[in-house]
């Protein structure tokens, strides 16, 4: 089967690194689907940058608009914390930090989101594994992180794969309502089709965007991505895969977000909930 172009826009998993092939085994580079953006704006998600490996002239002039963009970066810093500051002195009404903290409730820090999160359902649409798969956990005061990725595969001599993205924190000092509202808000701008969750947390939703290649339009990047907030946890879980058209048949759209449903739980129960 042919490689599908890559799309002009998309990015790196989040807490992936660009030498993620090392930390899998072996020479394997997903290159070919995308990532959610994670819940902390910490990285890329759908669109938000260019794929590991497109270079040249693009690569190069990247180059000088970020050491631009740094000398630029560091004025607006200085000048915003200057105009913080006199904020902070002059009408500390300004920045006061909204809602209180709502806790933790019973969900806990894991050191291996991989091994914690078991995604049953997608281990058997996906029985083979492409590599090993990556994560890690972050401890702070303020907030807990813990990430996972793997790439799955329908039988290992399958040259299609999967990528499952999962990312759990613990907000321990603000309370993430309003920024789990804004990135809603912000994948529907993206032109992702959003549909809420009953009876999942606090506030659940589903997003969903087909995404055609637009080098060859009969490619399709498909990403169905669950979003999670239940007092100070954030939580999502992400597929992505890709089609042509006339070669391959599309994913059962049902039945991936049914799968994101039934291993959320899972995963939501194995850190502590209910």
């Amino acid at each position: 089967m042919s490689t599908p172009p890559l799309p002009p826009q998309a990015s790196t998993p989040q807490g992936v690194p660009p030498h993620y092939a090392g930390a899998g085994g072996g020479a394997y580079t997903p290159t070919q689907v995308r990532s959610p953006e994670p819940f902390s704006g910490q990285g890329g998600g759908p669109g938000g940058g260019p794929y590991a490996g497109q270079g040249g002239e693009q690569t190069a002039s990247r180059g000088r608009r970020r050491s631009r963009g740094v000398l630029w970066g560091v004025g607006g810093v200085l000048v915003a914390s200057a105009v913080w500051a006199a904020a902070v002195l002059t009408v500390p009404r300004l920045v006061a930090t909204g809602d209180p903290a709502p806790g933790t409730g019973p969900y806990r820090l894991v050191d291996d989101l991989c091994s914690t999160a078991r995604v049953a359902t997608f281990n058997q649409l996906y029985p083979t594994q492409s590599g090993r798969p990556y994560h890690y956990s972050t401890r702070h005061p303020a907030l807990d992180d813990m990430y996972c990725s793997q790439y799955l595969k329908k039988t290992g001599a399958d040259s299609d794969y999967v990528s499952l993205y999962v990312e759990a924190q613990l907000h321990k000092a603000v309370n993430p309502k309003p920024e789990f509202e804004a990135q809603r808000a912000g994948l529907e701008q993206r032109r992702y089709q959003i549909s809420s969750v009953p009876d999942l947390g606090q506030e659940a939703y589903v997003g969903y965007l087909d995404d055609p290649s637009t080098s060859d339009s009969s490619w399709h990047y498909i990403t169905q991505v669950l979003y999670v907030r239940d007092r100070g946890l954030t939580y999502y879980l992400s597929w992505s895969g890709s089609f042509q058209d006339g070669k391959t048949s599309p994913p059962d759209r049902e039945q991936i977000r049914q799968a994101l449903l039934i291993d959320s739980r899972d995963v939501l129960k194995a850190l502590g909930g209910s």
